[in-house]
């Protein structure tokens, strides 16, 4: 069997299922949106390049941007339930089936550090007057990439859960050191330091006992992966779902309580469970967070409407994700719901949770109310007009599906 020739065939298999759905989400409007938002990113970023505050926090923001893309790290493989039988008397040379995923993985992910980076890099040279070379800055977030791809790599591989979990956070660790060393340091003092720390790194990652293949985890994360690439098109077309990662957050385990027990909220308290416990309430607080700390930075100026509006309505998206939590649920036809609460339920939680982000994210502004009221107040209306215009086309998406299910 050759083990190269098997990725290839699933992993055009896949895509091959994926991409009749693209034109969809082009025909939405995204790539119009998409382009809107570069234009604007543009010409603010050129207004603030050609006129920098003065100190002006750009190694923090470089450290901020560059880290999070290189210490983060993943390798689609395309494995199956079946594989731990079918491939099992392959597990000594599954290296070679495994080794054309980690190495295409990588090679995309060093290609958008690398545009990251020369984005970033004239801001970088005209704030900082000690800056190191361009080449040899990205030689060493590549180098840091491949280090955490590797690292990455071996976590996935080990027999106990809890050291998976410390290398990981030290994985973390290493990363952010040694880039904050790069950014900070003189050129020799840091690369000595790199050195050392990701040769102590490497040489660490071989002490923790190890499976030869982790079958059971590399199969869930992948339903992981494909999962989330479905869930993103979901936000455009209806599209087969995949099984999404169950979070515990027993923090939240109370989410839902206020609910009253009735027929016609029994969906309402299913879907905020499913919200507290799924792969989109963890990238909504990211969006929140990030949202609201770059209203702040930019809460004297335009800019920061723009980032406000943006964030809200990626927060919208994600919300509308929901819709598709529970839309091939079995049990939802067996329980006696009421008619259209399913509906009702989906649009009135959405819209809840989308304006209380609009409101979360709009506070940071309230710093410069006393400088620019207008400003501040006009941008709050437009992120109410946001959230109501999402529940409308909820709402009109929802008819449309009630006459096509008529039809």
């Amino acid at each position: 069997m050759n083990l190269r020739e098997l990725y290839a065939k699933r992993r055009s298999q896949f895509w091959g299922e994926v991409l009749p759905y693209l034109g969809y989400v082009i025909q939405s409007g995204v790539a119009v949106v998409f382009l809107f938002v570069l234009i604007a990113f543009s010409a603010w970023y050129t207004s603030l390049v050609q006129n920098i505050p003065p100190a002006f926090p750009t190694r923090w923001i470089m450290l901020a941007v560059l880290f999070p893309l290189t210490v983060n790290s993943s390798v689609r493989t395309y494995l199956q339930h079946a594989d731990t039988v079918f491939l099992l008397p392959q597990e000594s040379r599954m290296n070679q089936y495994f080794f054309k995923g980690w190495v295409g993985g990588s090679i995309y992910k060093i290609a958008g550090l690398i545009l990251v980076v020369l984005t970033l890099w004239p801001l970088y040279i005209r704030s900082d007057l000690f800056h190191k070379p361009l080449m040899a800055t990205i030689l060493v977030l590549i180098g840091l990439k491949l280090l955490s791809s590797y690292g990455s790599w071996k976590e996935l591989s080990m027999t106990s859960r809890s050291s998976a979990a410390a290398y990981r956070a030290l994985r973390w660790a290493v990363i952010g050191l040694t880039i904050a060393s790069w950014l900070w340091y003189p050129s020799l003092r840091s690369l000595i330091f790199i050195i050392l720390i990701s040769a102590a790194y490497f040489a660490s990652l071989a002490i923790p006992a190890k499976h030869s293949v982790a079958w059971e985890r590399l199969i869930q994360v992948e339903k992981r992966q494909a999962g989330r690439v479905m869930m993103v098109l979901s936000w455009f077309v209806n599209v087969p779902q995949r099984e999404q990662r169950v979070y515990a957050r027993k923090w939240l385990s109370r989410s839902g309580r206020g609910i009253p027990w009735r027929k016609d909220t029994a969906y309402r308290y299913l879907l905020v469970k499913s919200l507290v416990r799924s792969d989109i309430f963890g990238i909504l607080i990211r969006v929140g967070v990030l949202g609201a700390l770059l209203v702040w930075w930019t809460r004297d100026s335009l800019a920061s409407s723009a980032v406000y509006l943006v964030s809200l309505m990626i927060a919208g998206l994600q919300l509308s994700s929901l819709r598709k939590l529970h839309h091939e649920s079995f049990w939802l036809h067996v329980y006696p719901l009421p008619e259209g609460t399913r509906r009702v339920n989906e649009v009135k939680l959405v819209f809840q949770v989308q304006l209380l982000w609009a409101v979360l994210m709009w506070l940071p502004l309230l710093a410069s109310l006393t400088i620019t009221p207008g400003l501040v107040l006009g941008t709050g209306v437009c992120g109410v007009m946001v959230v109501i215009l999402f529940r409308f086309a909820a709402m009109r998406r929802g008819r449309k599906e009630d006459e096509d299910d008529e039809l």
